[in-house]
């Protein structure tokens, strides 16, 4: 386990110590478990890797309006297969394997 020193203001001390009295925990423990639960634990492999993509920009995130607008979506799976089949051209799959080019 690593230790680190911080420097905190006295009222934010003073939460700690409550809740470390509150608890019957140490001040350290209550810490650590505010930083857990701001999800500064490990990271996974998995993190790691869509870090990776994202900084390389081959990963995105959706903007908040997009996610809106797809959680209140109310299209069921076939009328979004037709919507995309009227849209004519290659499908996703096809484009993505004519990238790739042929397998060795």
């Amino acid at each position: 386990m690593t230790t680190i020193t911080l420097e905190l203001p006295s009222t934010i001390y003073q939460r700690l110590s409550e809740e470390s009295n509150h608890k019957g925990q140490s001040i350290e423990e209550i810490a650590q478990a505010c930083l857990v639960k701001q999800k500064l634990s490990p990271v996974t492999e998995r993190e790691q890797i869509r870090e990776i993509l994202r900084k390389a920009g081959l990963l995105t995130e959706l903007a908040p309006t997009l996610k809106e607008r797809a959680t209140n979506s109310k299209a069921t799976l076939e009328e979004v297969q037709n919507a995309f089949a009227r849209a004519g051209g290659k499908s996703l799959s096809d484009m993505i394997i004519e990238m790739r080019g042929p397998k060795i």
